[in-house]
């Protein structure tokens, strides 16, 4: 059973990530606050959920909720500034496009920078526990999977319709077949041995 409010402050949002151990596409992050009263079956950790249920979820969410944004930043920035620091830097520009702003943010895991002066906490396996955090990873997750949906369709030999970006062995595969594409994050262990790639 998902717990609701943890603070005791009344506009308190929680956030999460998908797409940290990604080899493409955009690391993506969703803040949501919820009303009191929220209350939804099936809502938990969106890797426990299936893509059916998660797709079914998504609009009652954000119908329910008072505020919810979303972030996409994009593998040169990853590349830039590592992936822990991108994936807060996302949560923290999805909890700063929130209206009203938060008076309290729980987020998913163990690391986190202030934002905009806003108390916080992290909480390990936090989707899993409680409900903001949830609907935040159920968000991040269908809103990540659109997107890597759209750019299957310009370079379709990686099938990330299915893959999503993961590092599967077929990924892989076709990595080391086509090269790397401007979606690809270059920082990444991107084949296990390291093969040299062409990047002509």
């Amino acid at each position: 059973m998902l717990l609701g409010n943890f603070s005791g402050f009344e506009l308190e949002c929680g956030t999460d990530e998908a797409g940290r151990g990604c080899l493409a596409g955009p690391v993506t992050a969703a803040a949501i606050i919820l009303p009191d009263d929220f209350k939804l079956d099936f809502l938990n950790d969106s890797k426990q959920l299936s893509e059916r249920v998660r797709e079914k979820l998504k609009p009652i969410i954000e119908e329910k909720a008072i505020s919810f944004s979303v972030t996409h930043l994009e593998p040169l920035l990853i590349d830039e500034i590592n992936i822990l620091n991108a994936s807060i830097k996302a949560m923290q520009e999805s909890i700063l496009k929130l209206h009203p702003s938060p008076h309290y943010i729980i987020v998913d895991g163990n690391r986190f920078k202030p934002v905009a002066n806003i108390p916080h906490t992290t909480i390990v396996k936090g989707d899993s526990k409680f409900m903001s955090i949830a609907a935040a990873s159920v968000l991040a997750k269908t809103y990540r999977d659109e997107y890597m949906n759209r750019i299957h369709e310009e370079f379709p030999m990686y099938n990330w319709k299915k893959n999503k970006g993961y590092p599967t062995e077929e990924h892989r595969e076709a990595i080391k077949k086509y090269g790397t594409t401007k979606y690809h994050r270059m920082s990444f262990r991107l084949l296990p041995e390291q093969l040299k790639l062409s990047f002509d």
